[in-house]
């Protein structure tokens, strides 16, 4: 397999392997047949991710879109930011300053862990490096801006792999394809894509070390919307992951490759940042959320009004499950190592509704009719030959009505809070039935399931 490349070999590690003798690759390194790899089964049944944005980034804390802060201080020139600087810091204070105070002293991965776990998640995204190039691991490509060079002295990726694997769950790796100041890249710019160094002795040197370092088991690329995925050499490095790399049977990727990828090419689509389709979509997608309304990255002056309360996530995600796709909930730790104490409330607070609901999500599939609307919104999803109605807010008025579900003689009506008290109800002409719901005390998640068994 040619690289189409200069030089003709970007990346011997790659070469090699992919030329390697008796070596017949399953696929090709184009969109076609990268295409048509089988998503792997655990990323659908999986449903919930937590997404950790952590970086240099977190030092200054500041503004909407924090992890943007040295993009919006350095060349948009934002006021706050601007201000922000010049209150707060001396003259001549640069970003790479706020790279020493990135100390993560207070960091512990397994507590991190325990949260994680606690949260109902089934896999774990982690910031390896954001647009700002810093590098959450000892990358040999980022020489003085990495977690072990400077600030923490910690190799923070090895550190929380080892700690998210060790409660069983899939961990996975963001990585930011472009870098706003690399020299490389901008100089690859300046010639209209039409050189490539950039990528062949950064980004795709760094991919391949995470991949063999640290074996994730997804892949969520981004920065990738200035070039084209020929400037990336994408679809040659997708090719090496699915064909030969130690991950090849597990790993599960986005659509991030290239400019015009998104939506189209790669393994689940993102799309764009919180993708909210209105109609059932036909691709496995993923919808990454933020629970700071206005960041990414932590903010240190970010508001209560800000963030999204227990009913709006648990609301959010049972739309996205019904609607096919997996639910990836953002956080930003700050820069001692610390999850902000609402955070962990909120991934707590999840957590344990899907301890009670968790079979309505986990595994599930569309069921026929997505939704409806009678006193109460309700969502459906199913599994084997089960139905799940999820009823976001208590209905005021009994009994409850659902018209989409077909009953039979063998039908069946539980809440999930009581799994072994079956309900009374009675069927409605056309279709439907009626259910008479129990009292119930105040739920902190505002929503609650039925299980409806022998209906269709």
């Amino acid at each position: 397999m040619a690289l189409p490349m200069r030089p003709t070999c970007i990346i011997p590690l790659i070469c090699v392997i992919m030329w390697a003798p008796g070596c017949t690759a399953r696929y090709a390194a184009n969109w076609t047949s990268l295409d048509a790899r089988p998503l792997p089964k655990w990323f659908d049944e999986a449903k919930i991710g937590i997404f950790v944005h952590w970086g240099v980034f977190s030092v200054p804390g500041f503004g909407q879109f924090s992890e943007w802060f040295w993009y919006w201080w350095r060349s948009q020139k934002r006021t706050e930011e601007v201000k922000f600087m010049l209150k707060n810091y001396p003259p001549g204070f640069k970003y790479a300053d706020f790279a020493s105070e990135f100390r993560a002293e207070f960091f512990q991965p397994d507590n991190w862990a325990d949260i994680f776990k606690a949260s109902g998640a089934r896999y774990v995204v982690f910031t390896s490096k954001h647009h700002e190039g810093f590098t959450n691991w000892p990358s040999a490509g980022s020489w003085n801006w990495n977690s072990v060079d400077v600030g923490p002295h910690r190799d923070l990726v090895g550190e929380l792999a080892t700690a998210i694997r060790k409660k069983s769950l899939h961990f996975g790796l963001y990585h930011s394809l472009y870098e706003w100041y690399h020299p490389l890249y901008l100089a690859d710019r300046a010639s209209g894509y039409k050189t490539q160094n950039f990528v062949a002795q950064k980004a795709l040197p760094e991919l391949v070390d995470l991949v063999m370092s640290y074996k994730p088991d997804l892949i969520w690329s981004d920065g990738d919307w200035e070039a084209t995925d020929t400037y990336w050499n994408s679809t040659e490095f997708l090719a090496w992951l699915y064909n030969d790399s130690p991950i090849k049977d597990v790993v599960v990727t986005n659509d991030r490759w290239g400019q015009g990828c998104y939506c189209k090419h790669g393994g689940y689509y993102n799309c764009a940042d919180r993708y909210t389709p209105g109609k059932l979509p036909d691709h496995k997608w993923e919808k990454c959320q933020s629970i700071d309304s206005r960041s990414w990255g932590y903010r240190r002056d970010m508001m209560l009004s800000e963030i999204m309360d227990l009913p709006s996530i648990i609301k959010d995600m049972v739309y996205v499950v019904a609607m096919g796709g997996n639910y990836l909930l953002n956080i930003g730790p700050m820069s001692d190592g610390m999850i902000a104490p609402v955070f962990e409330e909120r991934l707590r607070g999840l957590g344990a509704w899907l301890g009670i609901n968790g079979e309505a999500i986990y595994a599930s599939k569309p069921w026929r009719v997505q939704q409806e609307n009678s006193t109460v919104t309700v969502w459906y999803t199913a599994n084997t030959k089960t139905v799940y109605a999820i009823i976001l807010g208590w209905p005021s008025k009994q009994p409850l009505q659902l018209t989409a579900p077909k009953t039979s003689g063998a039908t069946r009506v539980t809440l999930l809070d009581y799994p072994n008290v079956p309900l009374k109800w009675a069927p409605v002409t056309p279709t439907g039935l009626t259910i008479v719901m129990p009292a119930m005390p105040a739920s902190p998640g505002n929503a609650w399931c039925l299980k409806l068994e022998g209906v269709v």
